[in-house]
């Protein structure tokens, strides 16, 4: 599903935000990213969505190398992502419905079609009695569901989530956590960039650990109880 090898990023100003990485991520895993702030966590999920690219090494996801992937095709590749951020990103002046639906539309997707999804995703979600709210009337956990049922909604094979639980309380990332494992056991793969120890040690999923760029452990599942 995803593969780094001899992956750098270096920025303009000169800042090496990834050195060398190599890894392979197999499709259905579920894994977190992790290390202190300022690792690379963050930059990592970029090159894979595409909202960077490397400066040397390889990216591949799903076989396909995306430094093969021109301008004009990369809406197309992040469609097949379902990404999801921090700060929910929702737009506040459209309804809870309407947030959910962006994707389907821009997709192209049949009104009757989208009715469909977005309720689905957001029964999935436990938020189908807020589809006419307004993002601001809901409460963060509620905002952040939001933004998961809108990254789902086009039945995406790979899962993004950067930070997904900053914001919130245990109780709450919690069931934020419980959500993605359960879009995991029916195939998504998901990769959660995340520096909560307590809910990674949790899970106990693979884990890779960044610092300063570099990948230092690769983590095994069930390497919480070792």
């Amino acid at each position: 599903m995803i593969r780094f090898e001899q992956v750098s990023k270096r920025y303009p100003d000169g800042q090496e935000a990834l050195r060398q990485l190599s890894f392979h991520i197999d499709a259905g895993e579920m894994l977190f990213l992790t290390g202190h702030s300022g690792a690379g966590k963050s930059t990592l999920l970029r090159l894979i969505a595409l909202l960077e690219r490397c400066s040397s090494g390889q990216v591949q996801v799903d076989g396909r190398n995306l430094a093969k992937v021109r301008r004009e095709e990369i809406p197309e590749h992040r469609r097949k992502l379902g990404i999801i951020f921090q700060d929910h990103r929702l737009l506040p002046d459209r309804s809870v419905f309407d947030n959910v639906a962006l994707p389907l539309l821009v997709a192209g997707c049949r009104s009757e079609e989208t009715a469909k999804r977005v309720r689905a995703a957001l029964d999935q979600v436990g938020l189908l009695h807020k589809e006419k709210s307004m993002p601001l009337s809901l409460s963060g956990g509620e905002q952040q569901r939001v933004g998961i049922a809108r990254a789902v909604v086009a039945r995406p094979a790979l899962l993004l989530a950067d930070e997904p639980t900053g914001n919130l309380d245990p109780e709450l990332s919690n069931e934020i956590m419980d959500l993605f494992l359960r879009f995991n056991q029916v195939g998504v793969t998901v990769l959660i960039a995340s520096h909560d120890v307590a809910i990674i040690r949790r899970m106990g999923k693979r884990v890779l650990v960044l610092d300063q760029g570099e990948l230092t452990h690769d983590l095994a599942p069930g390497w919480s109880n070792d």
